[in-house]
């Protein structure tokens, strides 16, 4: 089967909010899901799975409009830091502490007390339940930069604190192949046709 990921599109700047911040799109993330939307639909997908985060399932709300799928969500789609109370973009990091912002990628973005490897084991689980319940079939799931990295990095073996080794791109698309017996195959990584003719809409961002 063809998992099709999909980062959501740009969110919304928010610090110091009451409970865990998860911020909407912007507009420009509104657009971005909507021109990926309509270009899922120049192939034929059987189902369409989200994180709960509010990025997401904004940005899975076009394209099930189009093609009338049901959005199906799982918890442990959810991004690393969704208990935090502020969601900063890292444009918004890189222009305000270039440095520290450096330090973040080269530690992969792991803060302290977060367990990669719990986070890996939760992603792959939740992700090869839904190939579970799909053999055959193409499915879409939309969900986070750490979760696809997560994913990816468990496809290629690598150390479970060094995971984050792929630019996904907000609303690019990277698709693993699963086979009956869950030998995975990466067939592409950051994919944005959809932002041709469109460079406001590529904006990148962790």
């Amino acid at each position: 089967m063809e998992l099709v990921f999909v980062r959501h599109g740009r969110p919304a700047h928010l610090e110091g909010v009451e409970g865990a911040a998860d911020p909407p799109l912007t507009e420009v993330g509104h657009e971005q899901a909507q021109r990926v939307g309509e270009w899922l639909m120049t192939a034929e997908i059987d189902a369409l799975y989200s994180s709960p985060m509010r990025r997401a399932v904004q940005t899975a709300e076009p394209f099930a409009a189009l093609s009338g799928l049901t959005i199906e969500t799982r918890d442990h789609l959810r991004e690393f830091d969704h208990a935090g109370s502020s969601y900063v973009p890292s444009e918004v990091l890189k222009a305000r502490d270039p440095e520290g912002y450096r330090k973040s990628v080269a530690k992969g973005f792991v803060h302290e007390g977060f367990d990669a490897a719990q986070f890996r084991a939760e992603v792959v689980g939740a992700v090869d339940g839904i190939v579970a319940d799909h053999r055959g079939e193409r499915v879409v799931v939309v969900c986070h930069g750490g979760v696809i990295n997560a994913y990816l990095g468990h496809c290629l073996d690598f150390p479970e604190d060094d995971y984050m080794r792929f630019d996904v791109d907000y609303s690019s698309v990277s698709r693993v192949m699963v086979s009956s017996k869950f030998q995975r195959s990466i067939a592409s990584v950051n994919e944005r046709p959809h932002f041709i003719g469109n460079p406001h809409l590529a904006l990148r961002g962790h």
